[in-house]
């Protein structure tokens, strides 16, 4: 009987078609509210032929020696997979999968939720309003900015980031810019974009930026105290793919000197600590990692991350292997 261990409680989807396929299944209740311990993962990866974990515990060469030589494969709760050693993996012949696709609507939905948020300066007013601070309506009140005919830079056109250029696009009249490793001309027929050789080049133009690039070396703090001057003083950013693309301490001070109006993150350099000076802004919104938190798109994550490793283990080719 294949064994399957699961790092933290996931929704019941894929648990249940695990067992339903004759699995044992081993879900780490200890760790509920918290990541797993990486004494906790070696302890329960020992004899399984499959790891099920999830994007807060590190999974490197230690751990997959631990799981040698029953583990097959290893099924990434999440779409990004830079908390797995790839390498190692491969080096022990461990097939890695994700679960990408199914958050995509789902994530370009808080993005847009974000954008919205900072530029109508909702959390603000909501603390303004609950504070007693409302005492009459006012002409000057909490202005904030539109979106609707304004400049949205896109970087990184994956999935996600396609998908918040359609809200952009035919929800407002957004105008569409965006930079990626080479340009998508049926994406700029579709929506009228325009694309950008240089990120630089984008930022300085745009009146709100949205970042949807995976962490890489080449683009852990992509966005610095420089790129942050190229932007205009009345622009947005907005970032719900990996904290490390944001050099956060840069982006507190630019936000503090009003070099930018506005920063909406769902994501952050250090995770789940966040950059105290980034706390005391009024003009950045802060949310913990929800940006694919629906019950439909945790339960889709779930059954395919199940479906990964019954591919795997019945010795078919995953469909969300990673090369």
């Amino acid at each position: 009987m294949p064994k399957v261990f699961i790092t933290r409680p996931i929704p019941n989807t894929g648990i249940d078609l695990l067992k339903e396929k004759g699995y044992e299944v081993v879900v780490n209740t200890e760790a509920v509210d918290r990541p797993a311990t990486k004494e906790e993962i070696l302890a329960g990866i020992k004899g399984v032929d499959a790891l099920l974990s999830v994007l807060t515990e590190k999974i490197d060469s230690e751990i997959m020696d631990a799981g040698l030589p029953t583990l097959k494969v290893i099924a990434n709760y999440a779409v990004g997979f830079d908390n797995i050693d790839l390498k190692g993996a491969k080096q022990r012949n461990i097939m890695v999968t994700n679960t990408p696709g199914v958050l995509t609507n789902t994530v370009a939905e808080h993005t847009f939720a974000l954008m919205l948020a900072i530029a109508h300066r909702i959390s603000e007013a909501d603390r303004f309003s609950r504070a007693g601070k409302y005492t009459a309506w006012g002409p000057q009140l909490l202005l904030g900015a539109d979106l609707s005919g304004k400049t949205l830079g896109i970087v990184g056109l994956g999935r996600i980031g396609s998908r918040v250029a359609y809200h952009a696009s035919k929800g407002f009249g957004m105008k569409v810019l965006y930079y990626d490793v080479k340009p998508n001309q049926e994406f700029e027929k579709e929506f009228d974009a325009r694309y950008i050789a240089g990120v630089d080049e984008l930022l300085s133009q745009c009146d709100f930026v949205s970042l949807h690039v995976p962490l890489l070396d080449s683009t852990r703090h992509m966005i610095n105290e420089a790129r942050l001057k190229t932007m205009k003083p009345s622009a947005y950013l907005i970032n719900t793919s990996r904290g490390p693309i944001i050099d956060e301490k840069a982006l507190a001070k630019a936000l503090a000197d009003k070099i930018i109006a506005g920063a909406a993150l769902d994501v952050f350099e250090y995770e789940p600590e966040i950059t105290s000076e980034l706390k005391n802004l009024d003009n950045v919104i802060i949310t913990p990692h929800i940006a694919s938190a629906t019950e439909e798109t945790r339960q889709a994550m779930s059954k395919l991350a199940a479906e990964n490793i019954i591919e795997a283990l019945e010795g078919r080719i995953p469909p969300n292997l990673i090369k």
